[in-house]
């Protein structure tokens, strides 16, 4: 795999998170190759990481054995058509744009694309990503597609696509989730009396303990709040005022509200 010719096409902050990833894994830098319209964004990369930055689309995809369609949703029409004339036939093509399906991603690069859609999420900048992909090519483009993945957190699939619909709700904006409660944990420290830097502190190394306690312990999240929680405890206090105010109600409200505008952007 470390033989792949890894081209991305956009130079966002999800390419350059799956470059990072590929780099700490041991890919060669030559062997990475990103297309972005941004001449200072491509000097940025290029500086960072040492690999090829071009302009043209076209040059990125031509060498690619796997290419990384890496825009926005809105954009990936614009971008790609035409973009299957420069493919080689057993070129990977992997997708991170939320909502757009197989079917039109066939229709902009031809019906012979071997396509993975994929919903990667931010933390794999610090190589803690969690991806999920579908697809209906070949065991091959899958693997590949894992590879790229796994140097940056970890991956899972799933059988159906309209499941990626709930992915992107669940985990692909989910760290923005939990990156408000921080945020607002943090300022009410601050009102609380603490200094701004402690505050941080104390918030973001508590979410962090969170998150290993729910990956590595073999409790599922009702039961580890269980055991945090002291019966008239602070604690306590606080899930109260959370269950009164509504919270559960409007976390699922949100997680519903990001599945159905994943299936807009479907069309």
């Amino acid at each position: 795999m470390q033989d792949l010719n890894i081209a991305f096409i956009g130079g966002g902050n999800m390419a350059e998170a799956l470059i990072a990833g590929l780099r700490r894994a041991g890919h060669a830098a030559e062997r990475i190759i990103v297309a972005e319209p941004q001449a200072a964004r491509r000097d940025f990369l290029s500086n960072s990481y040492q690999i090829k930055a071009v302009a043209e689309n076209s040059v990125a995809a031509s060498a690619a054995d796997l290419l990384v369609l890496a825009m926005k949703p809105q954009q990936m029409k614009a971008a790609v058509t035409g973009l299957g004339l420069h493919l080689k036939g057993d070129t990977s093509v992997i997708s991170i744009a939320a909502g757009v399906t197989t079917a039109s991603m066939r229709a902009w690069l031809g019906a012979a694309a071997n396509i993975v859609r994929v919903m990667p999420n931010t933390p794999a900048l610090v190589g803690a990503g969690m991806s999920v992909l579908f697809s209906d090519a070949d065991e091959l483009h899958k693997q590949r597609t894992e590879y790229l993945l796994d140097a940056c957190g970890e991956s899972l699939r799933v059988e159906k696509e309209s499941q990626l619909h709930a992915v992107t709700a669940l985990s692909g904006s989910g760290p923005a989730y939990f990156f408000l409660l921080t945020e607002v944990m943090q300022a009410t420290g601050e009102k609380l009396g603490l200094s701004p830097e402690l505050a941080a502190k104390l918030a973001a190394q508590t979410a962090l303990g969170a998150g290993k306690m729910l990956t590595e312990s073999d409790r599922s999240a009702a039961e580890l709040r269980h055991q945090v929680t002291s019966p008239g405890g602070t604690t306590q206090a606080a899930l109260d005022v959370m269950y009164e105010m509504g919270l559960p109600d409007a976390v699922r409200k949100a997680v519903l509200a990001a599945s159905k505008r994943s299936e807009e952007l479907a069309g």
